[in-house]
């Protein structure tokens, strides 16, 4: 399906920011966990949303990315050249990369620790056996995503930005919220 107009679907503008709210419940939960005993019902709890909240963004992704690949982008106008556009189609993989990579990588580390995988009010099965090893490689692995997942997110936003600020084109205004701009 061709897009319509210079805008996304308001299915793929709706789950792109669905997904950034997510993004930043699930980095609050691990941040703010903190200011909190380690051991309290608290501090457990914010894992656990953490947990859920992941998953949660693997659920969006797996319903978000054959639509965005069904529905196309609109053109960005004017048409920025070659090289920013292969840039910004290697940031959006990347980004789709940590989406899908993380909560699977949080999963697999639950399971290899023997750790149940909540989800809201379910326990999700292991993906693999217990291997207190593997889990703490996994969980390494997750937080080493996870902290270049800021990076990533950061330029996206950025880069968005400097279309909007400085190139002067509707490469933002093709993913806000409500009416045509």
């Amino acid at each position: 399906m061709k897009p319509q107009g210079n805008r996304y679907h308001p299915l793929l503008i709706g789950l792109h920011w669905l997904t950034l709210l997510l993004l930043i419940a699930i980095y609050a939960s691990m941040e703010l966990r903190g200011i909190f005993p380690k051991g309290s019902a608290a501090y457990d709890g914010m894992k656990t949303w953490h947990f859920m909240l992941g998953l949660t963004v693997l659920g969006v992704v797996l319903v978000r990315l054959p639509l965005r690949l069904a529905l196309h982008e609109p053109p960005i106008t004017p048409a920025p050249p070659a090289w920013q556009h292969t840039l910004a189609t290697a940031m959006h993989w990347a980004l789709y990369g940590l989406l899908i990579a993380m909560p699977l990588l949080g999963w697999l580390a639950l399971s290899a620790r023997g750790k149940p995988i909540p989800f809201y009010g379910l326990e999700l099965p292991a993906l693999i056996g217990p291997d207190k090893a593997l889990g703490k490689n996994i969980k390494e692995v997750h937080e080493f995503i996870g902290n270049l997942g800021y990076a990533l997110i950061g330029v996206h936003a950025a880069a968005a930005l400097f279309h909007h600020y400085v190139m002067r084109d509707d490469t933002l205004q093709r993913m806000l919220p409500g009416a045509a701009r």
